[in-house]
């Protein structure tokens, strides 16, 4: 398998540290408030590698964090009146609410920032000994990134550049030795929280909380940490410095990182306010298509959002969803040929090309949109065997595993838009077939009338009636 790593700018065969075992590490919220599709894309693009890792054998300790104190966290907190313990513990639950509706797997640890305090002061207390931070007086300790020889290696940025123009950052640099130098202890002001610390009362700088949560969970050094683009510089740039510099090796040995989701061609962001929560979105596309527009574009390009663009991604996982919906029809109502039929070599062949492609593509830095296209391919041969009548049942049955196979590997939810049909349905439906069967063709008309207005249709097959929710 092939990742891009940003620290190298190169695809490279994946090699974990450990034979067979992988350590992960994804930044996860900052939970003041819903997240929304940009922070979304994220979770969808790590979730899924690490589904893929696992479906390749691999045994992976998956770690996702929270982010709950910062200045976001409270701010927030104070506008309402709460404590900011209060705050992350809602947005922690809301978190979970479309994490699930998104079907992202539980990430194996997801540490709070404030759980960890005891680990991240211990990291700043090995800095301080390594001589990497010193102390504004009233403000707090600050790492001195040029004491780090290859700081900037992730972002490819220019420390000098760095130096004259403060990167991306605007902040004041009063009291700083460097204008890169970022807090890993802001000590205490009035109406924050604050943990003692050798160095006062405060808290800890949002850096230095990941770099400490990798530590304490994942061990000096791990195989992948991932996030979106916007986190390569400052955060994790930052994180590199600290680890590295605590602990005396290397930290990371695969950076991922996925691109934006865009609004008009713009960033999707909290900042520029033209961000749309999962929440929102989830009032008009179930939360599979979601996720199913997030994975249909490859994750180091930007995708751009739209309804028109929900809308198309909707249509394409109905096409998955009512293959499969259709083949478990034929499957269970004795439709499928008892033996083999020169249908059974086609479709056979189609399962096999399509679960080699789909393999091949993830296996180059998870291409998940060409990775969809052979889920396509092989529901196309589905289609045409139960159309066609002409494939066994043990061929169908071996397609049908391979098309649940390969969605879950994605983590494609192929029975989102299954609903439990009503008994009334069922037996307004039965009492029409009975009615077809004594030639009484005007009620049977008018059943299906009846059936029209309470939302569902029904298709005559040879294997007897299948119902359709319209």
């Amino acid at each position: 398998m092939k990742l891009y790593n940003t620290l190298t700018r190169n695809k490279e065969e994946f090699r974990p540290i450990e034979e067979g075992k992988v350590k992960m590490y994804a930044c996860g919220p900052t939970v003041y408030n819903y997240f929304h599709l940009g922070n979304a894309r994220p979770f969808v693009t790590f979730d899924t590698l690490r589904r893929y890792l696992e479906y390749r054998g691999y045994d992976v300790t998956f770690v996702q964090n929270f982010t709950d104190i910062d200045d976001k966290m409270i701010n927030r907190a104070n506008e309402e009146g709460i404590t900011v313990r209060e705050l992350a513990d809602r947005f922690i639950a809301e978190y979970y609410v479309d994490a699930d509706g998104l079907n992202c797997k539980r990430p194996h640890i997801q540490p709070r920032a404030t759980e960890t305090i005891d680990a991240i002061i211990d990291m700043i207390k090995s800095l301080e000994d390594n001589g990497y931070t010193y102390v504004i007086e009233g403000d707090g300790v600050y790492y001195d990134v040029t004491k780090k020889s290859d700081y900037g290696k992730l972002s490819h940025y220019n420390l000098e550049d760095l130096q004259a123009g403060g990167g991306e950052r605007k902040a004041s640099y009063e009291g700083k030795k460097n204008p890169g130098d970022f807090a890993v202890w802001k000590f205490k002001k009035e109406g924050e929280p604050f943990w003692p610390s050798p160095w006062g009362d405060g808290r800890p700088g949002w850096h230095i909380e990941c770099s400490a949560m990798n530590k304490k969970f994942l061990g000096n050094t791990i195989d992948i940490h991932g996030g979106g683009k916007d986190l390569i510089f400052p955060h994790h740039e930052n994180e590199i410095a600290q680890s590295e510099a605590a602990n005396g090796c290397p930290f990371c040995n695969y950076w991922v990182h996925n691109a934006f989701v865009n609004v008009d061609g713009e960033k999707m962001s909290k900042s520029l306010g033209n961000f749309f929560t999962i929440r929102d979105i989830t009032e008009h596309f179930p939360y599979a298509v979601v996720r199913f527009f997030i994975l249909s574009g490859h994750y180091r390009k930007p995708i751009n959002f739209s309804d028109k663009d929900l809308t198309a991604s909707q249509t394409g996982l109905d096409r998955i969803v009512t293959c499969y919906k259709n083949l478990k029809f034929v499957l269970a109502n004795g439709g499928a040929k008892s033996n083999s039929t020169e249908g059974d070599g086609v479709l056979t062949e189609a399962c096999k090309a399509a679960k080699d492609s789909f393999i091949a593509h993830m296996d180059d830095d998870l291409n998940t949109a060409d990775a969809i296209t052979d889920i396509f391919n092989l529901v196309k041969s589905i289609n045409t065997a139960v159309a066609d009548r002409n494939a066994g049942e043990s061929a169908l049955a071996e397609a049908k595993s391979v098309l649940e196979e390969l969605t879950d590997v994605l983590g494609i939810d192929i029975e989102y838009s299954e609903d439990k049909i009503p008994e009334e349905i069922i037996a307004l439906v039965e009492e029409r077939s009975a009615a077809k069967k004594e030639k009484n063709f005007a009620r049977a008309d008018e059943i299906r009338d009846i059936l029209k207005e309470k939302g569902y249709s029904v298709k005559d097959t040879p294997n007897g009636p299948q119902i359709d929710k319209i």
